[in-house]
């Protein structure tokens, strides 16, 4: 099993965290975004969006990080990264969900590089846009976990799962861009007992072998 991410990508972190919790040996292969290598005809023949992560597994090739999760969660069902319930299963994937289509998408490296370039915003304007995306994000993710009965050590009950390995990167970025987070102290517990197990720490970009 072999994973092309970016040590920095939020996306590949997700994946990095699952593969550690499942105890799985994946070799990691780095695609430096900020170089642009992503553009390169033999990447993109790998992934015609030209985004990380890519997994490839065997004759599988897979794209997009969530339904990557999902796969491995098929094929190495312990432990689980979904509840067993129905109900359970949708309130952990709409949870996934707002940090990976509501907030990530607007946030990531090309749209960034779009509005510094192309629209030609300042820097200024630019983490004010940053930083209103993750607001509007995280006090939702916020709402959704304060006094909900499914909400325990972690996002959903007592062990990790899906959407912890999507609201741990995004605080990371959070913290490198300096957004403010006291407004969510439910998400900051989890973080707090997310960082505790070796399998997040492990995964975390300052750890990665192309961290720069």
């Amino acid at each position: 099993m072999r994973l092309i991410g970016y040590f920095r990508s939020s996306a590949a972190y997700r994946v990095r965290i699952a593969s550690n919790l499942k105890g799985l040996t994946v070799e990691q292969v780095s695609i430096h975004l900020a170089k642009g290598e992503q553009m390169e005809p033999d990447f993109a023949a790998l992934n015609p969006q030209k985004l990380v992560p890519v997994l490839e597994d065997g004759g599988n090739r897979l794209v997009q990080s969530l339904a990557i999760l999902e796969y491995l969660d098929e094929i190495h069902p312990e432990p689980p990264l979904l509840p067993a319930d129905p109900a359970g299963r949708a309130r952990v994937r709409a949870l996934a969900l707002i940090v990976a289509c509501e907030i990530h998408p607007l946030n990531n490296l090309r749209v960034l590089n779009y509005l510094t370039g192309k629209l030609e915003i300042t820097g200024e304007a630019k983490l004010a846009w940053y930083r209103h995306w993750i607001a509007e994000g995280l006090a939702a993710f916020e709402a959704m976990l304060a006094g909900s009965p499914g909400a325990g050590r972690f996002c959903h009950g007592e062990s990790p799962g899906l959407a912890d390995l999507c609201l741990i990167p995004q605080l990371f970025n959070a913290r490198r861009f300096d957004c403010p987070l006291a407004a969510y102290p439910t998400l900051l517990r989890i973080d707090a007992e997310c960082e505790s197990l070796a399998a997040f720490r492990e995964a975390a970009p300052g750890v990665q072998a192309d961290a720069e």
